[in-house]
């Protein structure tokens, strides 16, 4: 198969897993049929303790048997969270659908990372990773902007389950999308090598490389802990505007906004990276989202909603900050395996923030839980400034010496 036609592919595979109308509506959905915000939470819980459980197994088992199996078996599990949503009534049959949700998201997270770039190696085009998954990221925020505001018209006018019944076509068109992609296999990677390197090596070589990597440390954990925050943003702003009375119809407009603010930073990071050094990105983005978090939990009111786009437009940079940070630094054989690693690691700091988030929210509502999530943003802040100037300093002597 041609593996040029991989990044169309992936383009195309991006935009329907993304053309999710039941989004918009979502918490309005779940709220609908009996879910309060601690069972939310909850079910947060589970999809994130799944994801800590399996993202390194999954991740290793696309690195041996292949990553366009591991995106199939993503795809289909999309497909059955839908079926399941349509007829869900008790929390039993959410906490199901998360955790379909986490597989699904552990058989796809390193995958999709690691196909791409092994696609961009064999075509020569490995140091376009940043620009490319960019790209991708935009083509996702434009479809999630078109099921954003076609879902709150559609909801707004026959009802919240018709999202949920597109949507699922929608997820049946990626599973389709995701048969047709090819497996690369870029030079110096040894499949037949790859298959007898035992569980355990997989293990201890990622972690190896993490400790001696300190750089590496530093910007993964900045991705994720600004990850875990701006999931909140993405999980809960439906609550925040609905307690300040905006009108359903309104709400595919919020979250086209909260989605295209996100497109700038995603598309100019390879520029950006020309110009600032990784510090300056990361301590500037770090230090947006505590004042923006501090205010939406002080104001209450629609600044607090403006404060959370503002986040949303700094935010860009960070994902694809991160992975090229990463991948520019890690083997073929290994890539899915430690990319798998990032993406446990941001589930384990959004376990513990939705501990504290639904904790706040029960007492003082959503503004509590994201002022939780401000306090977190701010302590992290902290030691990024230090941690990542001792970095800066080490690296400079090792240059010296």
């Amino acid at each position: 198969m041609d593996i040029t036609a991989n990044l169309w592919k992936l383009y195309a595979l991006r935009f329907f897993s993304s053309l999710i109308p039941a989004y918009v509506i979502e918490r309005l959905y779940w709220e609908e049929r009996g879910m309060t915000i601690q069972m939310v939470v909850y079910t947060e819980i589970i999809y994130a303790v799944t994801i800590v459980l399996l993202e390194v197994p999954t991740g290793v088992i696309a690195d041996k048997w292949g990553r366009k199996r591991m995106l199939v078996i993503s795809a289909l599990l999309g497909c059955g969270e839908f079926i399941i949503l349509l007829a869900a009534t008790e929390f039993w049959h959410f906490a199901l659908v998360v955790l379909l949700a986490g597989v699904s998201r552990s058989a796809g997270s390193g995958s999709e990372n690691a196909l791409l770039y092994d696609s961009l190696i064999v075509q020569g085009r490995a140091s376009s990773f940043e620009k490319e998954l960019g790209r991708l990221n935009v083509c996702d925020f434009v479809s999630s902007v078109l099921a954003a505001l076609s879902g709150s018209l559609l909801a707004s006018r026959l009802g919240l389950e018709l999202n949920y019944w597109i949507s699922l076509g929608s997820a049946l068109i990626a599973l389709l999308i995701s048969l047709l992609l090819a497996e690369p296999s870029p030079n110096g990677r040894n499949a037949s090598a790859e298959e007898s390197i035992p569980f355990k090596r997989y293990v201890a070589e990622s972690l190896l490389f993490f400790r001696t990597n300190p750089g590496v440390r530093v910007v993964l954990l900045s991705g994720m802990v600004t990850g875990t925050a701006l999931g909140f943003i993405d999980e809960f702003w439906q609550l925040y505007a609905n307690r300040l009375g905006t009108p359903v119809l309104y709400f595919g407009l919020l979250s086209a906004a909260l989605m295209v603010l996100r497109m700038p930073g995603n598309l100019l990071v390879h520029v950006l990276l020309n110009r600032f050094s990784y510090r300056t990105l990361l301590i500037t983005v770090t230090a947006v989202f505590a004042a923006g978090f501090t205010f939406a939990a002080i104001s209450k009111n629609y600044a607090g909603l403006a404060a959370m786009l503002v986040i949303c437009f700094f935010s860009g940079v960070m994902e694809p900050l991160a992975a090229g940070y990463l991948h520019h630094r890690i083997d073929s054989s290994m890539r899915a395996t430690i990319d798998s690693f990032q993406s446990l690691g941001l589930n384990v700091f959004h376990i513990a923030a939705g501990l504290g988030f639904g904790y706040f929210s029960v007492r003082y509502d959503v503004f509590g839980g994201y002022g939780f999530i401000a306090l977190l943003c701010a302590a992290f802040l902290g030691w990024l400034i230090v941690a990542s100037h001792q970095t800066e300093k080490e690296t400079k002597q090792r240059a010296n010496g």
